[in-house]
């Protein structure tokens, strides 16, 4: 009856740190666990232990999806967990736009070291310093661009 007890209590455990550590396999863990003690409490106490063992591993599984996914969500501490805001906007490339940049001055709006952003014709993008680092504020030429960012550089001085 220990081992049945120990088998139950590590399995609730481990379905219980699931939740604060995701990734299903503490989860199936603590599930393997539950089911192994309803097999000893099967072998050991005949048919009638073992569904009720059985219904308790079932009862003790269900509370804990109801409470992990119903109450956990509401709570103070859940809300602080669970994601809760749909991320909308999307990575965009320079692309095409990219081409007609390319030998326009641009601004450095944050310190590029080397990423950064840079504004050209009042928009900003994202940019690349092959210069190694420039501060905010400095003035910048466009150079080049990969699929994401400008590629900027110091102007050269004549």
């Amino acid at each position: 009856m220990t081992l049945i007890i120990l088998l139950f209590s590590i399995g609730i455990l481990m379905i219980v740190v699931e939740v604060i550590i995701p990734g299903g396999i503490l989860g199936a863990i603590g599930a393997l666990l539950m089911i192994a003690g309803s097999v000893k409490a099967f072998l050991e106490f005949g048919t009638i232990g073992g569904l009720v063992a059985l219904a308790a591993a079932l009862g003790i599984a269900a509370l804990a999806l109801y409470i992990e996914l119903r109450v956990l969500p509401k709570t103070r501490i859940g809300k602080r967990a669970f994601l809760t805001k749909e991320i909308t906007t999307v990575a965009r490339a320079v692309g095409e736009d990219a081409r007609n940049l390319i030998g326009k001055p641009a601004e450095a709006i944050t310190m590029l070291s080397p990423s950064g952003y840079v504004r050209v014709d009042g928009r900003r993008y994202e940019a690349f310093c092959q210069s190694g680092q420039a501060q905010a504020g400095s003035a910048l030429e466009i150079v080049g661009a990969d699929a994401f960012r400008l590629i900027v550089s110091l102007p050269k001085s004549n």
